[in-house]
């Protein structure tokens, strides 16, 4: 018994020593790809989308605390930048399925087109990837509800440089999210598709001529906005309105070139950090791992050292040494376990500390960037929505200036006095791109 209880204490010990060795190995994961548009959609179904800026879901209760966000792998200044790519690359998605109208990245102020994505990253790091995704239409209809889409990386991106610009690791997420648009797309009818796009050319319409297109809209029993009646085909408001929501398309092609050409500078120091980010995850996941087991075993060894019941006879003084013995040695193995795991501790400290500066590195690599817009200067970073909001307001103006007075004034001007009026039969306004 006494030599069974040593051979125990040395197994542990042993034990104690390779725990947390083995690694498992993750599989490469299977490929989701966005479903491609098989037919050519006609222009009056062919919907536009615009995408907002994500929150960049930092926690408001920890955000000035520098180690609740260090706890969380949340660097604020990283985030505020994953906000305004990450919609680049669901764009992109978007774009390549063939499925919709023109795809832009807009500040969220940006609220008349066909169909708007908003979300929030939930939690971003070069191991995972999880998003909560909102998409409804211009009616009011919401396609997608505050869904949340998580991933973990592919590491087939990870393998070399080439491989990380050619797919992003988290590009399965990004067409799971333009696969379910697609389908509530597809779940209406060809009549509500074309009902959108006239809601989104009369809203804009009506924001800025509020007095001149009172009642073109109105909302059904389940609040969805509808079409009432359409503006004659000559009508001038529309036509100015047209011209102006020109111009507005033009503003916001150009805020959307701002956030690609971001997305292109930042993409391969983005993607190193992403691989940089998930290596040390990883180690610090298995050194965290390789502690709390070494911990364990070296207390058992310790425990087992002490309270294995004494085998020998009280009057055989060789065999109480060597039972004397195997109680040191299962201790002494047992502590060294211990302090072993408490060094793995500290190195995955090491490594934690090691990710952070890694993302303070990157902070000069995502500074914000100043674009000139219709003569003005926007700087899309946190301003940029009041950037955009400052457009808006220039838009108003510019309408009234063109009619010469108020929203109601703008047919006088354009007609003479006794003239016919203009027909009043309803025609669809055609989309303007």
């Amino acid at each position: 018994m006494m030599r069974r209880a040593g051979w125990v204490v040395c197994g542990v010990t042993l034990l104690a020593s390779i725990g947390g060795c083995v690694v498992s190995e993750t599989k490469p994961l299977p490929k989701v790809n966005a479903v491609q548009a098989d037919r050519q959609i006609p222009s009056d179904e062919l919907l536009d989308v615009a995408i907002h800026p994500l929150d960049p879901g930092i926690p408001p209760e920890i955000a000035k605390d520098t180690k609740a966000l260090d706890k969380k792998h949340i660097n604020p200044d990283i985030r505020q930048a994953e906000s305004r790519y990450l919609p680049t690359l669901l764009r992109s998605t978007l774009e390549a399925s063939g499925q919709w109208g023109a795809v832009r990245v807009a500040p969220a102020s940006a609220e008349f087109v066909d169909v708007l994505v908003s979300g929030k990253i939930l939690e971003s790091t070069g191991a995972k990837l999880a998003l909560e995704v909102t998409v409804k239409d211009s009616t009011g209809r919401v396609w997608i509800n505050s869904k949340r889409y998580e991933s973990p990386a592919d590491l087939g991106s990870y393998k070399t440089d080439a491989a990380l610009k050619t797919r992003d690791p988290f590009q399965n997420l990004y067409a799971q999210i333009a696969n379910d648009m697609v389908a509530a797309r597809d779940a209406l009818p060809v009549g509500e598709r074309r009902e959108i796009r006239r809601v989104t050319q009369l809203e804009f319409a009506n924001d800025l001529a509020p007095q001149a297109m009172q009642g073109y809209l109105s909302h059904d029993p389940k609040g969805f906005v509808k079409v009432e009646r359409l503006p004659a085909e000559n009508d001038p408001i529309a036509t100015r309105v047209e011209r102006i929501r020109d111009r507005d398309n033009n503003v916001v092609d150009t805020v959307n070139g701002y956030y690609a050409n971001f997305a292109d500078k930042m993409s391969t120091s983005y993607g190193q950090w992403r691989h940089a980010s998930f290596d040390e995850l990883e180690k610090e996941e298995r050194t965290r791992n390789q502690a709390r087991m070494r911990t364990f075993l070296g207390a058992a060894a310790v425990l087992a050292s002490v309270f294995v019941p004494g085998q020998c006879n009280a009057y055989d003084y060789n065999c109480r040494r060597i039972e004397s013995a195997a109680r040191t040695a299962g201790a002494i193995g047992g502590t060294a376990a211990i302090i072993s795991g408490l060094k793995k501790y500290a190195d995955a400290k090491v490594h934690a500390q090691a990710l952070k500066e890694l993302s303070d590195s990157f902070q000069s690599e995502v500074a914000p960037q100043v674009v000139d817009v219709e003569g003005r200067t926007l700087k899309l970073t946190g301003t940029a929505e009041e950037q955009y909001r400052e457009w808006r307001k220039l838009l108003h103006q510019l309408y009234v200036e063109e009619t010469g007075a108020g929203a109601g004034a703008g047919v006088q001007a354009e007609a003479a006095p006794g003239a016919p009026a203009p027909p009043t039969q309803p025609v669809a306004l055609e989309p303007a791109h």
